[in-house]
């Protein structure tokens, strides 16, 4: 008995380690870019806060760039009186004509629902943006936001719920990321010129600091690196568990999203006419 146990316990270890390895250690997946000691990595690397105060917010981004991926992160948001605040979180390219695909939380008075901003840039041209409000209170517990980019389409998750897609349709003219690699980023940061009622409401400094926290980061991504992508020259995995490749809304996925549209949506470029005087954008009369 003792010999089996001997033998099982390596393999029972294994097994462990793999499950664990789910979850990137912040330690050695992100580089804290900006805060001046207001972003900490703690519990072994299991844990990563922001904070924002008068003088300054706090910020990091992934180690690693991607070319297509599915990326989870759980953030549990800033409590209480957080107008003024924005958490971002997105992927972003380099350069002036950069890709970026955004969720940014627009913090609010304290018993206010927050609003989600999304928003898609390809070469540097965003203005597609929509917005929600949660179903729940983001900032009592963790939850998961996704980020699905592949090179069929892009789609926004919340707790594995989508809320949002945004398809590839360059067969139309509308341009999609697809060639510049891009970092996970998030920041905490003071924008009370325009993010909570268009910048009505201030921050109130005697709530400081302000503070949002990280954990389960996941990346299942192509990762791009000496300008090759791990997935091969055509991008395309070849590896198992990389199903998000070719990922799609099923018809329950597409209820969901279309539950959430239908009762949590607050604005939607696609419909703002008086913004588009000349005609809306291209991707917004698709049926496709």
């Amino acid at each position: 008995m003792a010999s089996s146990t001997a033998f099982l316990l390596p393999l029972l270890f294994a097994a462990a380690s793999l499950l664990s390895s789910s979850a990137a250690n912040f330690h050695q997946s992100t580089d804290i870019t900006w805060g001046d000691g207001r972003a900490q990595i703690l519990n072994n690397g299991d844990l990563l806060s922001l904070s924002l105060d008068r003088a300054s917010g706090s910020g990091f981004r992934s180690r690693n760039e991607y070319l297509y991926g599915k990326i989870d992160m759980q953030i549990k948001l800033v409590p209480g009186n957080s107008a003024g605040t924005v958490t971002a979180y997105y992927l972003r390219s380099e350069g002036s004509a950069w890709d970026e695909i955004d969720f940014e939380f627009l913090g609010n008075l304290s018993g206010d629902p927050y609003t989600v901003h999304t928003n898609v840039f390809s070469q540097g041209k965003g203005n597609r943006e929509q917005q929600f409000h949660l179903w729940f209170d983001p900032t009592a517990d963790f939850h998961t936001y996704s980020i699905l980019w592949n090179p069929q389409r892009i789609v926004f998750y919340v707790d594995g719920t989508p809320i949002r897609e945004f398809k590839n349709q360059e067969s139309i003219g509308v341009a999609f990321p697809k060639n510049q690699p891009m970092r996970l980023q998030s920041s905490l940061w003071n924008a009370d010129d325009w993010a909570t009622r268009g910048g009505l409401v201030k921050t109130d400094w005697t709530q400081s600091p302000f503070t949002a926290s990280y954990r389960n980061f996941n990346e299942n991504a192509c990762i791009w690196s000496s300008g090759q992508s791990s997935c091969g020259s055509n991008s395309s995995p070849t590896s198992d568990d990389k199903s998000w490749f070719s990922q799609e809304l099923d018809s329950d996925s597409q209820g969901k999203m279309n539950w959430v549209q239908k009762n949590y949506m607050i604005y939607n470029y696609c419909t703002d006419v008086k913004r588009f005087p000349q005609g809306l954008p291209p991707e917004c009369n698709a049926t496709a």
